[in-house]
C-alpha cells in the first residue's frame, strides 16, 4: 500500500545551547548545524526509513529544491512537491545540554498549498493507503474529505496544537496521535473524554514515561525504552512515521507502538532531525539496554 503525506517541509536552523533562552535574554550558542526538518518531512523520511511507500504533498520555496532532493534521497516520493515563489518554511530550535528544546516556526510555503495539488496527488491512492496529516500546512480538511471519499485511512499528528483544528477534522480522522499536554488541552476544549471523540484509534505520548493507546478495546500502557537523550526534537514525528508504516505493513496496533517507540528511542539519542532519523535495519540490531 501507499502512504500520503499531507506535511511541511522546513529549513531546520539548529543551536546548541548551555540552557533555553528565557525572556529578554541573550545567549550565546555553543554550536551551529542546518538540515532538513519539518514535521512533514521528519514523518515522510521515518516511514521511508521504515520501508513503506510514502508520496510526499506539500511545497518549498525555490530555495528548498535541495531539501526535495535530500527527501527523494532517502526514499520519499517527491513528485507532488511544488516549487512557489515563496519562501521554504524554517525553524530556528535552540536545543538545551538536557536535550530538550524550543522552536520558533515562519510556515512559508507550507501554508500555500492548493486544493488542486492535494487532489492531483490523491488521484493517485487506492482504497486501504493511507493519508497523514499535521498541522504546519493548510488543507487538512479538504485533504481528510478527499481521502474519506477515496477509501483512504487518515492519521493525523495534533501538532502543532490547534485545538479548533482537531475538532475540524474529527468525524474524518481514523487514527489521533497526540501528545500529554495537547491531549489535556483537548478534552478541556471540547468538553469531552478522549474515547468519547469517536476515533477509532488515539495515542498519547508521554515522552519517557511510554504512551497510551485508547481504543474500542480500552487502554493500553507501553512503556518507554530508557536511554540517555542528547536532542529530542524530531522525535514525536519518528515515532509517528514508524508506526503509521508499521500499520501500513499490516502490523498489528501494539507491535507498530513497539518499533515506533525503539525509533523514537534511537533518534534522541542523536543530533539532528530528518538527516539522522534510524532506518529500519539500525533499530533491528540496536540493543537497548
Amino acid at each position: 500500500m501507499t502512504l500520503f503525506n499531507l506535511g511541511s517541509i522546513n529549513v531546520d536552523k539548529v543551536y546548541r545551547v548551555s540552557h533555553l533562552p528565557g525572556p529578554g535574554e541573550t545567549l550565546a550558542a555553543t554550536g551551529f548545524q542546518q538540515g532538513l526538518g519539518g514535521k512533514g518531512a521528519n514523518m515522510s523520511v521515518a516511514a521511508a526509513r521504515a520501508a513503506a511507500r510514502i508520496t510526499h504533498i506539500g511545497a518549498v520555496g525555490a530555495d528548498g529544491r535541495w531539501a526535495v532532493e535530500r527527501m527523494m534521497e532517502y526514499g520519499v516520493d517527491t513528485r507532488h512537491i511544488a516549487v512557489t515563489e515563496t519562501a521554504t518554511g524554517h525553524a530556528i530550535i535552540c536545543v538545551d545540554d538536557a536535550g530538550e528544546n524550543s522552536i520558533v516556526l515562519f510556515p512559508g510555503a507550507n501554508r500555500i498549498i492548493s486544493d488542486a495539488m492535494i487532489g492531483q496527488a490523491l488521484s493517485q491512492a487506492s482504497p486501504g493507503d493511507t493519508l497523514i496529516m499535521q498541522n504546519e500546512t493548510n488543507g487538512q480538511v479538504t485533504a481528510a474529505r478527499m481521502a474519506r471519499d477515496l477509501g483512504l485511512r487518515v492519521a493525523y499528528a495534533a501538532a502543532p496544537f490547534e485545538a479548533s483544528a482537531v475538532q475540524e477534522v474529527l468525524g474524518l480522522i481514523d487514527l489521533l496521535v497526540l501528545n500529554e499536554v495537547e491531549a489535556t488541552q483537548l478534552e478541556t476544549e471540547t468538553g469531552s473524554n478522549l474515547k468519547d471523540l469517536g476515533v477509532s484509534d488515539i495515542i498519547v505520548t508521554l515522552g519517557s514515561k511510554g504512551c497510551r493507546w485508547l481504543s474500542d478495546e480500552g487502554v493500553m500502557h507501553f512503556d518507554a525504552i530508557p536511554v540517555t537523550p542528547v536532542d529530542t526534537t524530531g522525535a514525536g514525528d519518528t515515532f509517528t512515521g514508524y508506526l503509521v508504516a508499521g500499520l501500513d505493513r499490516k502490523m498489528p496496533m501494539a507491535q507498530a507502538i513497539g518499533l515506533a517507540t525503539r525509533a523514537a528511542a534511537l533518534m534522541v539519542t542523536r543530533h539532528g532531525t530528518a538527516d539522522v532519523i534510524p532506518d529500519l535495519k539500525e533499530i533491528q540490531d540496536q540493543t537497548f539496554g
